[in-house]
């Protein structure tokens, strides 16, 4: 499509019916819905996005997932949090197939030690000097609340798109992509689509992927007089993390141009660990659980054996765990990498209309993070993340997005969506 090189009149009156506070209304009751992974509250922010939505004038499928069946797909991305029911909410506007599809997950992170929240309240949305905090305001309600604002200021301004627009919410991202899995596993697909996850004025055309790794670390338990006799796991876990420094190392040698300006652009990290059930004696077992970043390109089994070939060769390295090795599984979500392909056109839409919506031009970079980016990508869905919000404070006590990106982003998703789907008249 041939993009202009400034708005139109007719772009100018979508973007002058663009409601700053309107979308800081919406933001306020999607933040008000403390939908934790797992939790029923999850099912109620999809609720309220399937009325939303269906407000707007779109036709609305709001379904209830078979998660026992999704768990027997040899293809699912996995899951973290205890959920037997989740929904999925997906809107069209328009007839026939979307020519682009905003996605947004609803799901949120706990929010960890209440003592640290303003009123020990995560989910009341706080707007102060230009920011709006609260769980959930960067990862990423406030890119929802943008992208529903845009569709609102089109609606506003009577414009009538050509081709179909499509919204997908989904739920179960942050441990896994379920939401995301079940809506594309529906049928539901788009010509493009544009991830509204905080992206700190850049553009993320690809992602690097992650797993959940375990370590089961062998030991031998005896009383803590007597240490000497016993061989103390926790010991043996200690010996084990230099040679996951090391493999991080090799694995980010030579980074893909799209993430080379990160420090570490496939971090592993280990996040928790436990040994031993008593003070005086020497623990027969430890238990390391951590995050391995998966490159761009890589395949996922590929990524586990590079890391179990790791593993083996410390501990052949070692007489005790040559005898008695370390073993190695993977739970929880299983985030593959994925990027838009080259040259489509959809990073050059999206920069121009940052641009003409008042922004800087935004860099085309990639994140170490995996999304539902790489879901859509497998599907054949071309897509990229561009939203309001910095993953710095994402899952933080002082999560918080700045009101002027909030207003930027939706004015740059409504320009998108009328030079992608095209206007009439």
């Amino acid at each position: 499509m041939d993009i202009p090189d400034a708005p139109s009149d007719l772009e100018r009156r979508a973007l002058d019916a663009v409601d700053v506070d309107g979308v800081l209304a919406g933001l306020r009751e999607l933040v008000a819905i403390p939908s934790v992974g797992g939790t029923t509250a999850e099912q109620d922010a999809q609720r309220w996005c399937a009325d939303r939505l269906a407000g707007l004038g779109h036709r609305v499928d709001h379904w209830r997932i078979d998660v026992a069946e999704l768990l027997d797909d040899p293809e699912f991305p996995g899951q973290e949090a205890d959920r037997d029911i989740a929904y999925g909410c997906v809107g069209v506007h328009g007839d026939g197939d979307p020519a682009l599809v905003f996605c947004g997950h609803t799901d949120v992170v706990p929010p960890g030690d209440l003592d640290r929240w303003p009123d020990r309240d995560p989910y009341a949305l706080r707007v102060h000097d230009g920011i709006a905090a609260g769980r959930g305001t960067c990862d990423m309600k406030g890119g929802i609340a943008a992208f529903l604002g845009a569709l609102e200021a089109l609606r506003s301004a009577g414009i009538r798109l050509r081709r179909p627009v499509g919204v997908h919410t989904v739920s179960g991202e942050e441990d896994g992509g379920l939401g995301a899995f079940a809506t594309l596993r529906r049928g539901h697909r788009g010509d493009a689509c544009v991830l509204a996850e905080p992206s700190a004025g850049t553009i993320v055309a690809a992602n690097g992927g992650s797993l959940t790794f375990r370590l089961e670390i062998p030991g031998q338990g005896t009383h803590g007089s007597t240490r000497t006799r016993g061989v103390n796991a926790l010991e043996k876990l200690a010996e084990l993390l230099p040679a996951l420094r090391d493999l991080e190392a090799r694995r980010n040698a030579d980074p893909d141009p799209l993430v080379a300006h990160l420090d570490v652009p496939y971090p592993l990290s280990v996040g928790m660990a436990r040994a031993g059930d008593w003070a005086s004696t020497v623990p027969d077992l430890a238990i390391a659980e951590g995050r391995y970043g998966v490159r761009l390109d890589e395949g996922i089994d590929d990524a586990k054996a590079e890391f179990a070939e790791a593993v083996r060769r410390a501990c052949e390295a070692d007489p005790w765990l040559s005898r008695h090795p370390v073993r190695v599984s993977w739970p929880g979500g299983m985030f593959a990498s994925g990027r838009l392909p080259t040259g489509h056109p959809l990073l050059d839409e999206t920069t121009q209309a940052v641009v003409d919506a008042g922004g800087p031009k935004p860099e085309a970079l990639g994140a170490p993070y995996g999304t539902d980016l790489r879901l859509y990508a497998a599907a054949g869905v071309p897509t990229l993340q561009y939203g309001p919000g910095d993953v710095r404070y994402a899952h933080a006590h002082d999560e918080h997005v700045a009101v002027a990106e909030l207003e930027q982003a939706t004015r740059a998703y409504v320009l998108l969506a009328m030079r992608r789907c095209g206007v009439e008249g």
